[in-house]
């Protein structure tokens, strides 16, 4: 058992020496060699943009529009979320935005609540981007 930690200790002191006699010095890089590595960056067009967001600089970002807003919108609203909010979104499209006082099956309650907040909604057309699937029900926001 002895000589089996003595051949255990003289190796690793060996595998020691090695290591520090044959080690490489570290190759830093100066700064003007990593900027000539990296990309540089250009000032694009910006006349490229996405429908949703030309859709949220209108009446559909300041208020909750009936026929693109997702569920979670109504939120806001007491005694909207989720019941009264799933009865808007599923008989959409809306004309204009008192047309949801005319969805059939609803109680005078439900009425009195959308009477009151027509002020918070707003009618646009159906934009494919806000409806496609069921984002409407869940928007994927976590």
């Amino acid at each position: 058992m002895k000589l089996w930690h003595r051949v255990v200790t003289v190796f690793s002191f060996i595998l020691f020496l090695c290591s520090v006699a044959f080690s490489q010095p570290a190759q830093a890089l100066d700064f003007n060699t990593i900027l000539q590595g990296t990309p540089r960056l250009v000032a694009a067009d910006n006349t490229r943009r996405n429908v949703a967001d030309d859709l949220l600089g209108t009446e559909f970002g300041q208020k909750i529009d009936v026929n693109n807003s997702d569920i979670r919108d109504f939120r806001d609203l007491r005694g909207f979320y989720p019941k009264l909010a799933s009865i808007i979104i599923q008989n959409a499209p809306y004309e204009q935005v008192e047309d949801v006082l005319l969805i059939p099956g609803l109680t005078d309650t439900q009425k009195e609540r959308l009477q009151a907040n027509l002020d918070n909604f707003t009618a646009t057309p159906e934009a494919e981007v806000f409806n496609e699937g069921d984002e409407r029900y869940n928007a994927g926001i976590y």
